[in-house]
């Protein structure tokens, strides 16, 4: 081993094959923490209530939204299903169809946002990652207050 330096920091790292999940650091103070485990996963029965939710949400449509508005209204609700649905949910999507009902039809985008916000919709963005989740909870308005 080589002597011990009186003053001054010198930190050096020779750093070798490190697998996909390691986590490597270098340095004076540093914490790290790592989470195993597999994403959540949708249930079965999750997946027949959230298509129940969007069958609840185009029949709200159908009762509630002027004719001239109505199919574009329910175009717009099979564009949202296929984002959450999507292997990775496509948040743009999401908020391009929240904002559309917001801004064309606001007596029903309450019901539209309501059902974006929903846990199960959530739990489908955690599956697509950290960085996904964290995006939605910006885009949504769901961060925590601190």
């Amino acid at each position: 081993m080589s002597e011990e330096k009186k003053s001054g920091d010198n930190i050096s790292a020779t750093i070798g094959d490190v697998s996909d999940r390691s986590q490597v650091a270098v340095g004076h103070h540093i914490k790290q923490s790592q989470v195993h485990g597999a994403p959540p996963v949708m249930t079965e029965a999750e997946m027949v209530q959230l298509r129940q939710m969007f069958e609840d949400l185009k029949a709200k449509i159908a009762q509630d939204v002027p004719p001239a508005e109505k199919e574009k209204a329910l175009e717009r609700v099979d564009e949202l299903q296929e984002a959450v649905t999507a292997k990775e949910p496509d948040l743009t999507t999401m908020e391009y169809v929240r904002n559309w009902f917001v801004k064309n039809l606001p007596s029903v985008a309450g019901s539209v946002v309501g059902l974006i916000v929903h846990p199960l919709v959530g739990k489908l963005v955690e599956v697509g990652g950290d960085a996904l989740a964290s995006t939605f909870r910006k885009r949504f308005g769901l961060e925590e207050k601190s």
